[in-house]
């Protein structure tokens, strides 16, 4: 097993956004010196509590803060950009990474950010236009021959040499291209059947493992597509997880802190809103308004000592039937830098030595 980060990025609405960015290059700068393997930095464009509209801006910083760890968006939201125009910006970013770059992509799941571009989410425009960028992007790396793609959202020329000296030229270093991952989070994920139709790294959001169990199943369907057999150790998932000293301490300092907070001021009210509560609970006729943050931190979260974390994750591994990747999901202890240090360091030295021998 593999430790790595997904942050969405999460602040107080009263955060200062350069604070905010600030603190996520600190945590990068952690994870790199406690030796996790990657982290994923979230795009989110009209949700106070997720204040990052550019996740390569936090690549590309930390890129030069860090030696080790693999750093990408989590996922770049296909839908709002050119592809031509991502194509190469993600090309130029995967140079400056020197091949430390993974390429995450998702449909955008918040309404509101349909409103602001005018994407019709509601009825599955998001997903085709996930798909369509995806595919001009890779054409637009996998070859040097002019050729005009015509599709449903975009027509992308790569144009024949003009003057004898212009033309398209900017390529990723790592080839064909770098690991790309997709995310999901609904029941029969269509981005986790893409993951396994086209061989990409999966992530499931953090839901409890009977409802994510299902989406190791959207990659197996989506693989089946294409004849491909999917590999249980590429599988991410990602959980709130605080580790400290004592059980009792490390409940203290996720419920009764930033963890509590977000969930309760804004999480779980999204996952109301989206009728995903049932995810949550253990049991179907526990009332939605008992799904609190303490009970989170009693039924999904991954919280406590080091032993106790450790014996949560092998259920879980258990549980889901194997996956490969845990990612630490993030959260803004701006205000208790210690307390989160010590949790991501107690995770790497105390807790993975004890879950390490975990194959999927």
């Amino acid at each position: 097993m593999e430790l790595g980060y997904f942050t969405m990025p999460s602040h107080p609405p009263e955060r200062p956004l350069k604070d905010g960015h600030e603190w996520e290059l600190q945590v990068i700068r952690w994870l790199d010196e406690l030796g996790y393997k990657e982290a994923w930095i979230g795009e989110h464009h009209t949700a106070p509590w997720e204040p990052h509209p550019s996740p390569d801006l936090v690549v590309a910083q930390a890129l030069m803060q860090t030696k080790n760890i693999r750093l990408g968006p989590g996922g770049f939201l296909l839908p709002y950009h050119h592809p031509a125009e991502l194509a190469n910006r993600v090309a130029m970013l995967d140079h400056i990474s020197g091949g430390r770059l993974n390429f995450g992509v998702a449909a955008s799941g918040l309404p509101s950010d349909w409103a602001m571009f005018n994407v019709d989410g509601n009825t599955g425009v998001n997903r085709e236009m996930t798909r369509e960028a995806l595919d001009i992007i890779l054409k637009l790396w996998s070859t040097n021959e002019p050729f005009e793609y015509v599709g449903k959202f975009w027509t992308v020329k790569n144009p024949e040499m003009m003057y004898g000296f212009l033309k398209p030229h900017i390529k990723p270093l790592q080839k064909p291209f770098p690991p790309i991952g997709v995310a999901g989070l609904s029941k029969g994920s269509d981005t986790l059947k893409l993951a396994g139709e086209r061989g990409y790294i999966p992530m499931s959001l953090n839901l409890n493992p009977a409802y994510v169990s299902s989406h190791w199943e959207s990659v197996e369907a989506g693989a089946a597509k294409t004849g491909r057999k999917p590999n249980r150790r590429e599988w991410r998932l990602v959980r709130e997880v605080f580790v400290a000293d004592t059980d009792a301490e490390a409940e203290r300092l996720s419920v009764e802190l930033h963890m509590g907070r977000m969930m309760r001021e804004y999480f779980l009210q999204l996952l109301a809103n989206f009728d995903f509560l049932p995810y949550l609970k253990h049991d179907q006729s526990v009332p939605d308004s008992d799904v609190t943050p303490e009970y989170c931190a009693k039924h999904n979260w991954i919280i406590g000592s080091p032993a106790t974390v450790a014996e949560k994750i092998e259920k879980i591994h258990n549980d889901v039937g194997g996956f490969g990747h845990l990612l630490v999901f993030g959260f803004d202890y701006v205000d208790h830098p210690q307390a989160w240090r010590h949790s991501l360091e107690l995770l790497a030295k105390e807790v993975l030595p004890k879950v390490k021998h975990l194959s999927a």
